[in-house]
This record gives C-alpha cells, structure tokens and sequence, in this order.
C-alpha cells in the first residue's frame, strides 16, 4: 500500500474521530500512531487516548467488545494520558446513545471501517490465551483452589503496594469519608468483631481469612481462639509468618484446605469477601457447611458483594459483557447473588437473619483508595508483577469503583444466627455495637 494510500486512511479516520466528538459533545482529545492530534490544537496536558498503531483500530472494528478493549489497554496500544479512568468515566456523552447513533455520520463510519477491518490486527494480544470462561464451577476443592491460586497468589509483594499495612482486600469501613485506607481497615476489623460480639475464650472461624488480618484483630483485641482457612499458598504463608512475629501461635491456627473440609464447631463465624468465589450452583453445600460448623445460637457474618436483583431470576443469570469480563481475567470461578437470594438461603439453610447492612459506597471509596496508591507505586508494581497484570488490575479496580458508585452493584454484612426456639441472646438494640468506640478522627 503506497503512502499515499495509507496516510488518506489516517486522515479519514482523524475526521471520523473528530465527527464523533462533535456529535457526543466531550473533550477528550486523541493521539494517532502517526502524531496527528485530534483537535489539532489539543494541549500537551489534554486528557487523551492514544492510539498506537493502525492494527489497534483494525482489531476494534473487528470486534467491538470489551474484551479488545481491554486487551489494547492492557499492552498499551490502547493508552490514557494526562489522567485516570475516572476521568475517561467523566467525560461523559452530552447525548444520548441513541441521539448519537442517528447523528452519526454513516457513510464517514463505512469508509473508515472499510479502510482499517481487513487491515492485519497486529499485537500483541496478551489475555487471548484465557479467551472464554476458564473457570472451573463444579464447588471442588480442585476447581476452587486454581481459582483462588489465580487470583491471590499474584504475589504478596504486589498487593502490600497498594493495601493498607493489615493486608486487608475487603471493603474498608469508613466512619469519616476523609479517613485514609489504613483507619478505615482497621474500623471494618473492629466493626466486624463487635456485630459478631466476640468474647475472650470463644471460638472465631474465618472463612476465607486471606492474610490474617481479622483473625489476629480479633485475638489481639478480643482474645478469642481463631481458625482461619484459605485455599491461597502465598496467603497462607504470609499468614503464618505474621501469626508467629505477633506472638499468637497458641490462639490462632492457619488451615491450607477447602472450607468444606473445615472440622468441628465454632462460637462465632464470619466470611468476609469469600463467598463471591463460591457460584451459585454451589450454595447448598456453601450454607449447609457454615451450618454444620456453627454452634447452637452461634452467629454468623454473612459479607458479601451481591448485584441487584431483576424482575425474574432468568434475568439475573445474563450476564452483561462487564460482568462477564471480571469472571474471566479476574476472578474465575466469581458470581454474584442478589441480597434477597442470599437472606432466603439463611433461612432455608436453617439460620435466623437479624440484621443486613448496606456498604455500597464503602466500597466505592476502598476501590478508589486501592487504585491510587497502585498508580503511585506503578513502576513497582510493573517490577513485581509486569506491566499488563499491573495496568489489568488498574482497569479490575477503577471499574469495579465506577460499578459501586453508579449502584450497579452492592455489598451487604448481613448478621445470622443458628435458629434455634426461644430467645436469640442478642441484645434488644444496636447500643453495644457502637458503646464505647473511640472518637472519630474529626469528632
């Protein structure tokens, strides 16, 4: 293809660009392979796409999906300057997609996609090798650890950049919405063990215990005896390592092995951030094994993120392609219930629900604490882990602060007990949980 032929290919696609801009009214500035700049008058400092190379652009007329997005993000052909996510979700459409779609100009669109579609996509491609659902959903414990080891066993050095110093990857509890990550983890570890109202001596099982943060939490401040499970070996070694340099070995005991294969039975239970791993077709086994290890009366902190529900169940089940992206490169093996699906399984699991409180915009603002600080330890973070896992979990993490904030999807602590006849034991209002907590940082 001569010069000629290819810079008119640049050019006509510079004025679809440009088109579309006009008809979505933002000002998002662009960047070509070649320099040109779209407007030319953008300013160095413009929040702009940059595109890197015409394959990239092939590649998305091609498939116009989420997941080539992602992947030209994620190897950098795809590239947001001068910004973050958040402010790409800022810039939001002045029309509506409707509006913009009558607006369009066609005959601009097919020539352009007429000049790029054939055109060789080039690469590189780096999540294609896990194209499809690569998650094993049968509830064994094979399936649920390679699940997990894909997750959590990215590297421990690579989370504790972003984290806060417990280690703790659930939603932060923010009693001021100006509290650093930090106070906020250590609140959700408190408020935690107060809705459970743990006593020294009783007997705490954490479900899904991740680096160990709420089980020596609770048996430092509570002094209860703690069991935490994790299927993640590089969890679960840094658990152990903590539990020792804290001094707790004879209070707290690490188990490496399914939940299902828990012994025994507790006091008091709590699964914090686990059970989005469980899916849907296993939740008998999941409620019926919370129920078999917790003691008569016992109590139970049900805390998960859940999506809303949909006039139908049928409708729930489909997937949108967000949804749908996040099992697939981030967490195999995840699905969400609705907050209605998880309170009448209690109840058919045999447990009395007593309380459900809302966390969305918690979590909103944890995501966006963890986005912040892994940008501004990105060059450490590519050195730990490489640049797509890093600029992956940016995406996972920014897009996930978005969902929150739009209410698309929520989280719920949601406190059971065992049922049994005649009195629950628990007090007659929500006092003790807030008695004697210590001032907020403004109070």
């Amino acid at each position: 293809m001569s010069g000629r032929t290819a810079g008119g290919r640049t050019e006509r696609f510079a004025a679809l660009i440009a088109h579309i801009r006009d008809v979505m009214g933002i000002g998002l500035a662009f960047r070509l392979w070649d320099g040109t700049r779209i407007p030319a008058d953008a300013s160095d400092d413009a929040l702009t796409v940059a595109i890197a190379d015409e394959g990239a652009v092939a590649g998305l007329f091609r498939s116009p999906k989420i997941d080539t997005l992602i992947n030209l993000y994620v190897s950098k052909r795809l590239d947001l300057l001068n910004g973050t996510l958040f402010d790409l979700v800022a810039e939001r459409p002045k029309v509506r997609s409707r509006e913009v779609r009558r607006l369009l100009d066609k005959k601009l669109l097919l020539r352009s996609f007429a000049d790029f579609v054939f055109s060789p996509r080039g690469g590189p491609w780096p999540l294609e090798q896990i194209r499809g659902d690569r998650a094993q959903r049968d509830g064994s414990e094979t399936a649920n650890k390679e699940n997990v080891h894909y997750h959590y066993d990215v590297s421990n050095a690579f989370y504790a950049l972003w984290l806060d110093p417990e280690m703790v990857y659930t939603c932060a509890y923010f009693r001021d919405w100006d509290n650093d990550i930090a106070t906020a983890q250590r609140d959700k570890l408190d408020m935690i063990c107060r809705k459970l109202r743990l006593k020294p001596g009783e007997t705490l099982l954490d479900i899904g215990s991740g680096w160990g943060a709420l089980v020596c939490h609770a048996a430092q401040h509570y002094g209860v005896n703690a069991v935490g499970v994790t299927l993640a070996d590089e969890q679960y070694v840094f658990a152990r390592e903590k539990v020792a340099r804290l001094g707790l070995q004879d209070r707290i005991r690490f188990e490496l092995k399914d939940y299902t294969q828990v012994q025994g039975q507790f006091d008091k239970i709590a699964s914090i951030g686990m059970f989005e791993q469980v899916g849907i077709p296993n939740y008998p086994t999941y409620f019926s094994t919370v129920h078999r290890l917790l003691k008569p009366g016992g109590l139970y902190l049900h805390h998960a993120i859940a999506r809303p529900a949909k006039m139908t169940e049928k409708a729930f089940r489909r997937t949108n392609p967000e949804y749908a992206a996040i099992r697939r490169y981030i967490f195999p093996g995840g699905e969400l219930d609705h907050l209605g699906m998880s309170v009448a399984n209690l109840e058919r699991f045999g447990f009395e629900v007593h309380d459900v409180e809302g966390w969305r915009e918690h979590y909103r603002m944890t995501l966006r604490h963890w986005h912040d600080r892994l940008l501004a330890r990105y060059d450490d973070a590519v050195r730990e882990v490489g640049e797509v896992k890093t600029r992956l979990w940016l995406a996972y993490i920014a897009g996930c602060s978005v969902a929150f904030e739009r209410n698309s999807v929520t989280i719920n602590q949601t406190l059971a007990s065992r049922r049994q006849r005649g009195p629950s034991g628990l007090p007659p209002s929500r006092e003790d949980i807030y008695r004697d907590w210590p001032a907020a940082p403004d109070a």
